[in-house]
């Protein structure tokens, strides 16, 4: 009797043993099969003896593009100066979006470099442009500058005078200079206003940068368009000269004498 109550009492005893250690240890976390997701995930588990697991998922899609070269530009300002004639203002502001459009290191120094053109998008350079032409009536503008200056062979001595940035001195010789910024320069549209005035390009240190903008790809289909307008030019005066001249120009001369 007595050794039959110690048997139920060991039995029971590794009973409770078993349930204790089953109880206290959960499934691994490996069994658990958790989503990724944008957000933070807690999942808890729990036990009657008060065992807790908290498994957290921190994947995170997100992306930024805070740089300064990606932050859109407006051109809000230059419209304005722009719409006002107030054309001096407009310089400075369109030589201001030059040095944030070039770059953060253009940014820094204040100015730009020749070879920091080519990071200017031509859309962006483009929408200067034609903001220039539209409140110029067609008179100011790079599109324009570089017309005239393909006009003289891209020599840039010629163009300068052409566009008025260069002024002959009342020497014996005859000489040029550049003329002094700002008084000098012409700030009003009018019919005396040389074309292409407007917007300067600082060449005292070299032309190089000036260069680059007339030559830019934004400026390339004004290119093609000027050259097939000059062949469709040339071949109208071709038919003119082989066009047979009239029977009174070529068998009768004209006697003014009284």
């Amino acid at each position: 009797m007595t050794t039959n109550s110690l048997r139920s009492l060991h039995h029971h005893y590794s009973f409770l043993k078993r349930l204790s250690t089953s109880e206290s240890n959960p499934p691994p976390p490996s069994s658990l099969f958790l989503k990724p997701s944008s957000s933070s995930t807690t999942i808890t588990l729990s036990s009657s003896s008060n065992t807790t697991f908290s498994l957290c998922s921190t994947t995170s899609f997100t992306s930024s593009t805070t740089s300064s070269t990606s932050q859109p530009i407006s051109f809000d300002t230059l419209q304005h100066h722009l719409s006002t004639q107030n054309f001096r203002q407009a310089d400075e502001e369109t030589r201001r979006l030059l040095i944030v459009l070039a770059g953060e290191a253009a940014q820094k120094r204040g100015y730009v470099f020749f070879s920091e053109v080519q990071f200017i998008s031509e859309a962006d350079l483009k929408a200067i442009d034609d903001l220039w032409k539209e409140y110029s009536n067609n008179k100011f503008g790079y599109s324009v500058q570089k017309r005239l200056w393909q006009k003289v062979n891209k020599d840039f001595t010629k163009f300068f005078l052409k566009v008025g940035w260069m002024k002959k001195l009342d020497t014996e010789i005859e000489q040029y200079n550049y003329r002094a910024f700002p008084n000098e320069f012409v700030w009003d549209l009018n019919d005396e206003t040389p074309e292409g005035h407007l917007p300067l390009t600082n060449a005292l240190r070299g032309t190089q940068l000036l260069n680059n903008i007339l030559s830019h790809p934004a400026f390339e289909d004004q290119e093609e368009q000027e050259a097939e307008a000059e062949e469709e030019n040339g071949a109208a005066e071709g038919n003119l000269r082989d066009a047979p001249k009239p029977l009174s120009n070529r068998f009768f001369k004209p006697d003014y004498s009284f």
